[in-house]
């Protein structure tokens, strides 16, 4: 334990992490000459034969920075209420790469998503109650694993579906388009394959969507367009607005955790009106 203690340390100095994520550590997925690994907490009573609902988390960051210790707090709270949570580590962008686009990002997230459901027994998952959830960057991972086909990694296992059955979104980057949408440089003339507000069917999985009012990334206009549309398509979308809030509002330790603390509210209630969980989330206001 000593040996692994000391090694996720050299690996938390050498990427940058502020912190460590919570939970237990596994390889899934080995790339580019290193492991890529994913976080498991798992909830007090837990036991493999258990078919319980999961939530997997992607860190945000633009394609380009952040840590898999984003949504530790998310992951504690949910689990306290019966789920099994997960946090990514993916590749990002490298700053010198004739690749700008997310492509690698996405191939991640979908590997991660089979991995989790190809081992749900051993994890204690019912793998038809997969959730996805992230900010920003990483809430454009966790809708585009559950809405997007194509862009797979071509080593995955592609008789394992890596689509979720619910996506809790904040900030997320949706729309890569030249109206309004962010990233839009990166993928150029390719937005419609990159954008889940380019894919949207009646097959997607609901959502709850958390966003400012002042976020200077993501429009409320373009968070209003994707909802509509999925609403149009019969999917349910539940759009929340926070005055006067800007990008990164949700996040814990933001302030006096007010935002945090209401958002997180949002989640379980989402979350249990799913009848995956039950009750409210503590502390919220």
């Amino acid at each position: 334990m000593e040996v692994i203690a000391i090694t996720l340390g050299l690996m938390k100095a050498q990427l940058g992490w502020a912190a460590e994520p919570v939970g237990e550590a596994s390889v899934y997925k080995s790339v580019e000459g290193r492991d890529l690994r994913l976080w498991v907490v798992k909830p007090a009573g837990w036991q493999a034969g258990d078919k319980r609902p999961a939530i997997v988390f992607f860190h945000g960051g633009g394609w380009v920075g952040g840590a898999p210790t984003q949504f530790n707090e998310h992951c504690q709270l949910l689990a306290s209420k019966g789920m099994v949570c997960i946090q990514v580590e993916y590749r990002l962008i490298p700053k010198k790469t004739e690749d700008a686009t997310p492509t690698r990002c996405i191939q991640d997230a979908k590997t991660a998503m089979r991995w989790v459901r190809g081992h749900a027994a051993e994890l204690g998952i019912d793998p038809d109650r997969i959730a996805v959830g992230g900010g920003s960057a990483g809430g454009h991972l966790a809708a585009f694993v559950g809405m997007v086909e194509g862009l797979d990694d071509p080593q995955d296992d592609a008789s394992i579906s890596p689509r979720a059955q619910a996506m809790v979104l904040f900030n997320p980057v949706l729309d890569n388009g030249p109206d309004q949408g962010w990233g839009h440089a990166r993928v150029g003339e390719r937005y419609k394959e990159f954008s889940p507000a380019a894919n949207v069917t009646s097959d997607d999985p609901p959502a709850v969507y958390l966003l400012g009012t002042e976020d200077k990334l993501i429009p409320v206009a373009v968070a209003q367009r994707f909802a509509d549309a999925m609403k149009a398509a019969g999917v349910r979308c539940d759009l929340h607005l926070y005055e006067g809030q800007a990008h990164g509002f949700f996040n814990h330790k933001n302030g006096d955790n007010r935002f945090y603390e209401e958002t997180v509210a949002e989640m379980v209630a989402f979350l249990a009106s799913l009848g995956w969980i039950e009750g409210a989330a503590p502390g919220s206001r």
